[in-house]
């Protein structure tokens, strides 16, 4: 690809019905715009489209990208209540609103961590909408697990009181700026292994202004928490339902894609390929985007 034709995204707000709440989802437009969509990305939890910037920037070059801020997440205008929920099954549906409202031509759905599951479930729910996936260390639990989770007799108590979701909801809301922000991340706990470079693009689309001058996270840290809380929904079954192609790319060392050898969940799908990316951590899209980008290009082309 010739750097020369790289564009920078243009920034949309796109409506969408959903049952989970109608509303305008923001999105970066990578690529041309007289093409249609070739990919959706969706990020992680507590993420935003423009942290991906560097990651999908290049694809540009031949692909329309279409990376999206979900529910509760970046610049999107859909209404994010934490209380009571199970699933991401509202994140699906967000989702499946948005390939509705695109009215194109399959797309590829690409998404890393919770994006790539919700790109999972959706998957399942949009016969001819979806031509493949890509999924970048999806969250995916064992498969009692999963089916515990989804269990009506569960109340949810017990996932609000994982340590992931508990840290969670202690994060620091509110910096004196975005610059003080990339200070205090730099180089610390989650953000170890991240290019400056996409550090400053997840600082730049994860926090809002505020009226004092100050500026707090865009993904609250209840929301953030209650996404980690609710796990009441089914990647064992979505793969089964969806007949084309996955592609996993999982992580060597704390992956989220915790399916044993792989084998069982591949089973279910119709061609499902599953691989283990040698010295990465679930943060993968940072630490190889050399290899997640010919992974998407490939599925795309």
């Amino acid at each position: 690809m010739d750097a020369a034709v790289f564009r920078e995204p243009k920034r949309r707000f796109i409506a969408i019905d959903s049952p989970a709440g109608d509303g305008e989802m923001a999105a970066l437009d990578f690529g041309p715009a007289d093409r249609a969509v070739d990919v959706v990305f969706v990020h992680a939890n507590g993420f935003n489209a423009q942290t991906y910037r560097a990651l999908l920037a290049p694809l540009s070059a031949g692909l329309r990208v279409l990376a999206v801020d979900q529910r509760g997440h970046g610049d999107s205008r859909l209404a994010a209540d934490p209380d009571g929920r199970r699933s991401w099954l509202d994140l699906r549906d967000d989702l499946l609103g948005l390939l509705k409202a695109l009215d194109q031509a399959p797309v590829v759905l690409a998404g890393h961590s919770m994006g790539a599951t919700v790109s999972l479930l959706a998957a399942a729910q949009a016969p001819g909408k979806v031509s493949s996936l890509v999924l970048l260390d999806p969250v995916i639990m064992p498969r009692l697990v999963a089916l515990y989770a989804k269990a009506p007799w569960t109340s949810g108590r017990l996932w609000k009181r994982m340590p992931i979701a508990q840290a969670a909801g202690r994060r620091r809301e509110v910096f004196d700026s975005r610059e003080a922000a990339f200070a205090a991340y730099r180089g610390r706990g989650a953000f170890k292994t991240w290019p400056e470079t996409m550090l400053a693009d997840y600082v730049g689309g994860g926090f809002k202004d505020r009226p004092d001058g100050k500026v707090e996270l865009a993904c609250t840290p209840a929301w953030e928490a209650s996404n980690y809380a609710a796990q009441g929904h089914d990647p064992w079954r979505a793969v089964s339902q969806f007949r084309g192609p996955v592609r996993i790319l999982a992580a060597e060392h704390g992956s989220t894609c915790r399916i044993g050898d792989g084998g069982a969940f591949a089973r279910r799908g119709k061609a499902v390929k599953i691989e283990t990316l040698a010295g990465t951590s679930h943060f993968l899209p940072m630490e190889r985007p050399d290899l997640v980008r010919e992974a998407i290009l490939d599925a795309a082309t």
